[in-house]
């Protein structure tokens, strides 16, 4: 028996509202800013899943790949199309990582606060 189900993945950043934007455009949803707490935005994904952003003072972006900068976590987000979704976050700000090898079925990226996160063809 479970002791907890999954609420919400909460990622530390230096602008909550910028980086729940460009998931936003990547993914789809709805933001939803806390009138009080300003460092802290929702966005409400349309499958009802969730991702939520922290201001988190003093944020360091993980380093990829570099042991003595884990990147802690990443996202994996599965996509139809890798070289249009490549093209659509590349435009939104995000920054790749590894990519150049184009047989494989994913490619690593950076978003605007430095989280690293996988497109990954279904």
């Amino acid at each position: 028996m479970a002791l907890a189900r999954l609420d919400v993945v909460v990622l530390d950043c230096p602008d909550p509202r910028a980086l729940a934007g460009f998931y936003a455009a990547v993914l789809g949803g709805t933001v939803e800013e806390d009138a009080e707490d300003s460092g802290w935005v929702d966005l409400k994904l349309p499958d009802g899943a969730a991702l939520a952003f922290q201001r988190a003072p003093g944020f360091v972006a993980p380093e990829w790949p570099a042991a003595d900068h884990s990147q802690q976590f990443h996202l994996d987000l599965r996509v139809e199309d890798l070289d249009a979704a490549e093209k659509g976050v590349l435009e939104l700000g995000a920054r790749p990582l590894d990519t150049d090898d184009r047989s494989r079925t994913f490619r690593v990226y950076a978003d605007p606060a430095g989280h690293p996160f996988c497109l990954c063809a279904c």
